[in-house]
């Protein structure tokens, strides 16, 4: 029997790499099916972000996203090692298992750290709803799973299990590097939309999350509101600020939609501004939902990634991936006598980034490729692909 030679072998993997690149440039966005995409050989580093959207109180579809999406188990333990995972806020209110969800999250940050992964959190409007006592959306089941009204609120102070989670590991937006390197690229997370007129945009992101952190710490500080309904609504808390009113008002960050349902023509427009001013390749948000798919908009400048996975709106379950790799160029002056490894030999994996620190040099080039999916229970849909060459 012929046994092909390394360096058969390595041509034959050229041969491969160089065909998928031709078919998917030109299938563009196409539906791809299958598993999440595998290190392709060669590549020095490799992140994988995976990003969540609403899911309002559903225990059940949060863990069928999550297992489709690679980030856990059947046992429901962190399963995606070195990924980050970046969950868009309202996660409670119109199921009843808020609680088993935030508990859940509260157990993967720690396991997926443990692991060199992240987990984000971001809060949505109905996570400060419900820190301002507006129940208007909390369902019975939801109040039974917290042991009564008195100890769901409770739970939601600062002195409470929740309310101290929330101001520790959630913010009302975050920007996320796709690597650990100096000037990475970076996408911006948001429960609903920015607007490049919002008064505290930047500096990005520590301006909104100061005003978040300081607005929802009024709204948990005692003596808290009486759930609404059946009491009459309080408003927002005594000594609220005028920015503290904007971030929280219907053309701020919580409760916007300009991005998800204003004209192509001025969100490709606003997007633009919102780039250049806060720094991000991309902006990413939920709170408006598509029950059919994820939205992409301007080219994959802006997406939305909310399609009411919950059963109480009945959409189909999504998750958005984006993969994001650095492969080194060869100098063109490299020989073939064993100088520098092959970028295209089959036993060059790609490294997580705990491990990468060896493998890139400054000035050295590599092509940085981007690749954004969506992904749905049966299939995976191309959104969005930019491949360039850069310089570390």
């Amino acid at each position: 029997m012929h046994v092909p030679t390394t360096q058969q072998t390595r041509l034959l993997v050229a041969a491969v790499c160089i065909l998928v690149m031709v078919l998917v440039r030109q299938f563009g966005k196409q539906t791809v099916t299958g598993e999440p995409v595998a290190p392709a050989p060669g590549e020095a580093f490799r992140q994988r972000i995976v990003a969540v959207g609403d899911l309002h109180g559903d225990i059940h579809n949060a863990k069928k996203v999550f297992r489709m999406a690679g980030l856990i188990d059947k046992r429901d333990a962190w399963a995606a090692g070195s990924d980050i995972f970046v969950q868009t806020g309202d996660i409670v209110d119109r199921g009843g298992y808020a609680i088993d969800i935030y508990k859940m999250m509260q157990r993967l940050r720690g396991e997926a750290a443990a692991e060199g992964g992240k987990v984000v959190s971001v809060m949505g409007n109905h996570e400060f709803m419900n820190a301002l006592s507006d129940w208007r959306y909390v369902t019975p089941l939801d109040i039974k799973q917290f042991g009564g009204s008195q100890q769901r609120r409770e739970a939601m102070s600062i002195d409470g299990w929740l309310g101290q989670e929330w101001l520790a590991n959630y913010s009302v937006t975050a920007r996320v590097p796709m690597s650990p390197f100096p000037d990475a690229p970076t996408l911006s997370f948001t429960h609903g939309s920015l607007r490049p007129s919002f008064s505290n945009l930047t500096p990005y992101p520590d301006a909104i999350n100061k005003l978040g952190h300081v607005l929802l710490t009024r709204a948990m500080t005692p003596p808290l509101a009486p759930p609404y309904p059946p009491n009459p609504y309080q408003g927002l808390p005594e000594g609220t600020t005028k920015d503290e009113q904007e971030l929280y008002g219907g053309g701020g960050p919580l409760w916007a939609r300009g991005l998800a349902e204003g004209p192509e023509d001025t969100v490709c427009k606003w997007a633009k501004e919102i780039k250049e001013k806060i720094g991000v390749r991309r902006i990413i948000g939920g709170h408006t939902p598509n029950f059919e798919h994820i939205v992409s908009r301007c080219d994959g400048q802006v997406i939305i990634i909310d399609t009411g996975i919950s059963s109480a709106y009945g959409g189909v379950l999504s998750a958005l991936e984006i993969i994001y790799t650095l492969t080194p160029v060869p100098d063109e002056d490299d020989d073939n006598n064993g100088h520098r490894e092959d970028p295209l030999a089959p036993d060059q994996q790609a490294q997580s980034p705990m491990e990468v620190e060896p493998l890139l040099r400054q000035g050295g080039k590599y092509i940085e490729r981007e690749e954004v999916y969506a992904i749905y229970e049966k299939h995976r849909q191309l959104l969005a692909r930019e491949v360039q060459q850069i310089i570390l």
